[in-house]
């Protein structure tokens, strides 16, 4: 297997591909050999994929979606999780229906999906799903108890599948980035009073100093999805 052209021949659907993580993510993926499919409420800016409008809270659907990226790519392979909604707050801020939106998405939409591939992946030499979790999932932030708690819960779900289907040959993976310099961050930032002053302190609060790149967050997904690293 030729490195770099690692997914030749594999089909890989990404969740959330339209922008930000998932964007940079499928471009990769496509560079690399596969054919790709984004799955996203919104049209896939990119001519190369297979863009199809789905909205993960329903069940009805994703489970199109994910027949439609089979009948017309040829299968299904690599599955990347990313599609997800942000919250800020404290646990007191953010009311019932709030919570219940933003689990939706964050946790039950990766259950609707990856439940909507999984007859799929099994017919795969090569299958493997990968989760787009955060460093939230196991690191207490302020102000972020409900985002906090849907990424904790995926990553025990991710961790939760991967026992449940490694006897199948289906590998089951996360990727916890720290805050990513994305479309989504930025329209975060530019809520606060004061932008700059807020992007200063987030970049502070990073290890290295900055916010990573969507691109280095996709190349961490790929190396978890490719069948070199069965």
């Amino acid at each position: 297997m030729e490195i770099g052209r690692d997914f030749e021949g594999l089909v890989a659907a990404v969740t959330g591909g339209a922008s930000g993580i998932g964007r940079a993510t499928a471009r990769l993926l496509g560079e690399r050999g596969a054919r790709v499919a984004v799955l996203d409420r919104v049209e896939a800016p990119d001519p190369d994929v297979l863009g199809l409008r789905c909205d993960v809270t329903s069940d009805a659907e994703v489970r199109a979606a994910v027949d439609r990226v089979a009948g017309d790519l040829g299968g299904l392979d690599v599955l990347v999780l990313n599609a997800g909604v942000g919250a800020a707050g404290t646990v007191e801020e953010n009311d019932d229906a709030e919570w219940a939106r933003v689990l939706d998405v964050n946790v039950l939409g990766p259950v609707r999906v990856t439940r909507a591939a999984l007859p799929h992946l099994r017919r795969s030499r090569s299958a493997a799903v990968v989760t787009t979790c955060s460093v939230v999932s196991y690191a207490g932030l302020p102000r972020r108890a409900l985002y906090g708690a849907t990424k904790g819960a995926l990553y025990a779900l991710t961790l939760a599948m991967a026992a449940d289907h490694v006897a199948e040959g289906i590998r089951v993976n996360a990727v916890a980035p720290g805050t990513a310099d994305t479309p989504w961050v930025a329209r975060l930032l530019e809520q606060s009073s004061d932008p700059d002053a807020e992007r200063a302190a987030l970049e502070a609060r990073q290890p290295m100093g900055r916010l990573v790149t969507a691109d280095e967050v996709a190349h961490a997904i790929a190396y978890l999805a490719s069948p070199l690293s069965g």
